[in-house]
C-alpha cells in the first residue's frame, strides 16, 4: 500500500506576527480650551493653531503616528473645532483599501451623559465605546500641543518587552525647571514608584532625582541633578485602560496615574530628543522663531520622517528689494522692499515697501485679497502695510495692518489687554481677522 503522496510536501506557511504599531490606537488630546495660548485659541481649537509657517499643532502627533506605523487615530476636542475639522478633512485622506483613519471626536450629548470633557481621563472615558469597537491591543494617549519627533515603536517595544501595564514617556529636565512639570521617581529598572505634580519643596525635589545608575545607563553624568518629567504620553494595555477608567476620575496626570502606580506595573520610557511643551505664548513664540536660527533645535523635515500637512498648491514666494536675515518664508508670500530679521513668515503673507519686521511670527492668510468679496469697508488690505515697524509680535491670520503702524511691547506690562491687541508673556499678539488702522502705535 502506497503511503507517500504523489505531490511534493509543502511546509505550511507561518503566520506573520502583526507589528505592535498596527495593533495600536492613538488618542490625541485636544479638548482643552487652550487658555494659556489665548488669544491664538480665541477662534480655533488648540490643535489647530498654526505652527512653523504652514503646519498646525495637530500635525505633529499625527505625523509621528504615521511615521511610526500607527494608522488609527482619534483627535478629542470640544472648543472651536470647526477649523480643526476642516484641516484634518483636507489633509489626511486615505484610500478605500487602507484601514487608516484620522477622526475627530467632539464632546457630545449621549444617553450616558451630557457634560463636556472634565479632564483628559474623562474625555477618553466618554469615547470608550468608539475605542473598543476594534480589537486594539494597545492605546497610546498623546498631547496635542507639543513639538517633538518620536518613533512610537520604541516606546511600544519597551512596553511589550518589560510586560508593563502602563508606560509613561518621560524626559530628563534640570532642577531649575522641575517645579513646572509632573515628576516621576523611578528605580534603576525604570519602574515608577512615585509621582509628584510640580514639586516646589527643595527637599522633595532632591528625593525625586534620577538614580546615578540609571543616569549612567542613559548616557548622563552620574552626578547630574536631573529629573524625569512626564511628557503626557501614555501607553496602556487594552484591559488596563478599561480598568483605569472604570471610575469617576477626570484627569490622567492628577488622578489616574498616581492610583495606577500603587497597584500596577508602571514603567518610564526615557526620551532624550528635542521636546517642547508649547502651551504658552512665550514657549510658542520661542519654539517658532528658533526654527529660523542657524542651528535650530527642531527641523520639520527629516529624511524618511516628514511632517505632514495640508497640500495647498500655492505659488512660490516673491521677494523684491528686501533685506532678510534668519527668516523662514512660506509658500505664496510677497515681500516687497522690506527688512526682515529673525522672522517666521506664514503662507500668503504680504509685507509692503519700507516695513521692518523683527522677532515676529506672521501667520499669513487663508486667502488672497482678490478672493475676498466682503472685505470691511475702508479697511487696509490684508497683510503688513508700507513703512510699518513690528517687533516681538505674533500677527495672526488675515490681519489687516495699515501703513505706518508701529507694534512693539516696549513700555507695556508683560500681560495686558489693549484695543485690538493683547500682550502675553511680553509678546504683542494681534488676533485673527484684526484690522489695525494706518498710523496706529501699539
Amino acid at each position: 500500500m502506497k503511503l507517500t503522496p504523489d505531490f511534493p510536501f509543502v511546509q505550511p506557511m507561518s503566520v506573520p506576527l502583526i507589528p505592535p504599531a498596527s495593533r495600536t490606537l492613538a488618542i490625541i488630546m485636544g479638548g482643552g480650551a487652550g487658555t494659556r495660548l489665548f488669544p491664538l485659541t480665541k477662534e480655533r481649537a488648540k490643535p489647530a493653531v498654526p505652527l512653523g509657517g504652514k503646519y498646525r499643532l495637530v500635525d505633529i502627533p499625527i505625523s509621528n503616528c504615521l511615521n511610526s506605523g500607527i494608522r488609527g487615530m482619534y483627535v478629542l476636542t470640544q472648543f472651536n473645532s470647526t477649523s480643526l475639522h476642516s484641516h484634518i478633512n483636507a489633509t489626511y485622506k486615505f484610500d478605500h483599501f487602507s484601514p487608516s483613519f484620522v477622526e475627530i471626536l467632539a464632546a457630545q450629548q449621549t444617553p450616558e451623559g451630557s457634560h463636556w470633557y472634565q479632564g483628559t481621563a474623562d474625555a477618553v472615558r466618554q469615547n470608550m465605546r468608539y475605542f473598543l469597537q476594534r480589537p486594539w491591543d494597545y492605546f497610546i494617549v498623546l498631547s496635542g500641543d507639543q513639538l517633538y519627533r518620536m518613533d512610537y515603536r520604541d516606546i511600544l517595544r519597551q512596553h511589550i518587552e518589560t510586560k508593563s501595564d502602563l508606560t509613561i514617556a518621560t524626559i530628563p529636565v534640570d532642577g531649575a525647571v522641575a517645579h513646572d512639570f509632573g515628576i516621576m521617581q523611578t528605580d534603576e529598572q525604570r519602574r515608577i514608584i512615585r509621582f509628584v505634580e510640580k514639586p516646589k519643596d527643595p527637599a522633595m525635589q532632591e528625593s525625586l532625582r534620577i538614580p546615578p545608575d540609571l543616569l549612567e545607563t542613559i548616557g548622563q553624568a552620574p552626578g547630574a541633578k536631573l529629573f524625569q518629567a512626564s511628557m503626557g504620553i501614555y501607553v496602556f494595555n487594552r484591559d488596563v485602560l478599561i480598568d483605569c477608567l472604570d471610575n469617576d476620575l477626570v484627569d490622567f496626570g492628577k488622578n489616574v496615574i498616581p492610583g495606577a502606580i500603587d497597584r500596577l506595573k508602571v514603567d518610564a520610557y526615557i526620551f532624550q530628543g528635542y521636546w517642547e511643551d508649547i502651551g504658552t505664548i512665550r514657549a510658542f513664540f520661542e519654539a517658532n522663531l528658533n526654527l529660523a536660527d542657524e542651528n535650530p533645535a527642531y527641523r520639520f523635515y527629516v529624511a524618511g520622517r516628514p511632517t505632514y500637512t495640508q497640500p495647498r498648491f500655492l505659488p512660490a514666494s516673491i521677494v523684491r528689494g528686501s533685506t532678510i536675515d534668519r527668516a523662514i518664508i512660506s509658500d505664496g508670500s510677497h515681500i516687497l522692499d522690506a527688512k526682515l530679521e529673525r522672522c517666521l513668515v506664514g503662507i500668503r503673507s504680504i509685507i509692503r515697501s519700507g516695513s521692518t519686521v523683527k522677532n515676529t511670527i506672521l501667520m499669513g492668510a487663508d486667502f488672497y485679497e482678490d478672493d475676498v468679496h466682503d472685505a470691511p469697508v475702508g479697511a487696509p488690505p490684508i497683510g503688513i502695510g508700507a513703512n510699518c515697524i513690528i517687533d516681538h509680535a505674533i500677527i495672526d491670520k488675515n490681519a489687516r495692518i495699515g501703513d505706518g503702524v508701529v507694534i512693539t511691547p516696549e513700555g507695556k506690562s508683560q500681560d495686558a489687554d489693549g484695543n485690538g491687541y493683547y500682550v502675553r508673556d511680553g509678546i504683542v499678539v494681534i488676533p485673527k481677522n484684526s484690522v489695525i488702522a494706518p498710523g496706529t502705535w501699539i
